[in-house]
């Protein structure tokens, strides 16, 4: 009983086919193991990412359990509703005292 004949075992695309379903083997193997990586900041339960702290264009990510919650800088200082509520005085020591207001 032969599987394939003469023509079969010669044609260049059945190679190319298990070249094909080896890759998408590696790469459903790096998947899982990118999924999976301790290191990775998205596998805790709660984390902030800060990109580009400082800048212009910086955003904070806060992950609590399933939800995910992004701000974005839009470059302005102070920006926001609010009213002051009081003062912040640090000591020598590097403690801070709030004083509220009345």
């Amino acid at each position: 009983m032969r599987f394939l004949d003469d023509e079969d075992a010669n044609d260049p695309m059945l190679s190319v086919v298990n070249l094909i379903d080896l890759f998408l083997v590696i790469i459903g193997m790096l998947m899982v193991v990118i999924a999976q990586n301790p290191l990775n900041p998205f596998s805790r339960d709660k984390v902030v990412v800060v990109e580009n702290p400082g800048e212009a264009d910086m955003r904070i990510t806060i992950k609590d359990g399933q939800e995910l919650t992004r701000y974005e800088s839009n470059g302005e200082v102070g920006q926001g509703q609010g009213s002051r509520a009081g003062i912040t005085y640090r000591l020598d020591d590097g403690r801070m005292i709030y004083v509220p207001e009345e």
